[in-house]
């Protein structure tokens, strides 16, 4: 078992929620926002259907993977949120939910077609779909409105230190769009199925500091979680070859040493890359026990690189960047694995 900081609980990748979850939705895998009319209603529609309401995230509102749980934007953005809709949509409309509220922070928007626009604050919200009285509030994904990049005051944002972006001095570089605002209780929110928002933290000297900000792109989050998926496939796989049993195996540990990191944090880690993806939000730094012995060592390494070239073959648009650290300058192999959009291979 790896043990992180707190130690790491071991994650079984387990394909059957999903399954379970597309039944439910009659398989909603299409690109259009509204589905009209829907399947006849089963849990957890059922429940308000006497109302006229059946309504939820379609699979495709979870990435490639499934298995994302938040989308972003920024306040009063246009945002892509695919749902199932059943029943006449004209009488319909929206309002966000605040996490852990119940009241709407806006009045209620008519549901005229693809796309939500998002709440004016940042923070995490639930898409709450309604008509009269009735309402069905949507437990997933869970929009997170970011604090525009814009905000940022010098080196500062709202008294936690970031530092300075390239493109701050450069105006043809890129930068984030805008910055995930963590209160403490915020840490464990999921961000994926195995993946919470703590992970990706920045592990600076400001541990007092609240809130915190973070870059984060769920481009990285689809990623991970299939690489994921495959390792726990071929795990499984291994295991139904050892014993026969195809329940039995599966479990993929794994610690993630470093998400997003600040510039100003970045310039003082030993050998990171200048201008390092994992200031943009879409790189991760990752321990992987890929065959399950118990230790990281370079054969695991060799498992994952094959399962992140599994996937960029198949989500093209997932490409990104992939680096093995085995040298005896570290004290655990792990892999850098981010989604920059452009192919690069190296060693540390």
């Amino acid at each position: 078992m790896i043990l992180s900081r707190g130690a790491k609980l071991a994650t079984r990748i387990d394909r059957a929620r999903v399954s379970a979850f597309a039944a439910i939705i009659a398989s909603a895998l299409g690109v259009a926002a509204f589905y009209n009319p829907a399947p006849a209603p089963t849990a957890p529609f059922a429940a308000i259907a006497g109302e006229g309401i059946a309504a939820g995230a379609s699979l495709n509102a979870f990435g490639a993977s499934h298995e994302v749980r938040v989308r972003v934007a920024l306040p009063e953005q246009r945002v892509e949120f695919p749902v199932q809709v059943g029943g006449d949509i004209e009488s319909l409309t929206y309002e966000w939910i605040r996490e852990g509220d119940s009241v709407g922070v806006d009045l209620p928007q008519a549901l005229n077609g693809p796309g939500f626009t998002a709440p004016h604050r940042p923070g995490f919200y639930h898409l709450a779909i309604e008509r009269g009285t009735s309402r069905q509030v949507l437990p997933e994904p869970t929009l997170v409105v970011l604090v525009p990049f814009s905000r940022k005051v010098g080196s500062m944002l709202n008294g936690y230190r970031i530092g300075t972006y390239v493109a701050e001095r450069f105006a043809q570089h890129d930068h984030p769009q805008g910055f995930v605002e963590v209160r403490q209780e915020d840490v464990d929110l999921k961000v994926s199925e195995h993946l919470r928002l703590g992970d990706f933290l920045t592990h600076d000297q400001q541990d007092n500091v609240w809130p915190k900000y973070v870059a984060l792109n769920p481009r990285l989050l689809d990623k991970l979680e299939l690489v994921l998926a495959k390792l726990g496939e071929r795990a499984r796989m291994s295991s139904a070859n050892t014993d026969g049993s195809e329940e039995s195996g599966g479990d993929v540990a794994f610690d993630v040493h470093s998400g997003y990191r600040t510039p100003a944090h970045n310039d003082g880690v030993w050998r990171a890359a200048t201008d390092s993806r994992h200031e943009y939000g879409d790189a991760a730094d990752l321990a992987i026990d890929a065959d399950g012995d118990g230790r990281v060592t370079v054969r695991d390494e060799m498992l994952v690189a094959r399962a992140v070239e599994e996937v960029e073959a198949e989500h093209p648009d997932l490409v990104g960047g992939l680096g093995l650290y085995t040298s005896g300058r570290y004290n655990t192999p792990y892999v850098h694995i981010d989604a920059r959009g452009t192919r690069s291979r190296w060693r540390g």
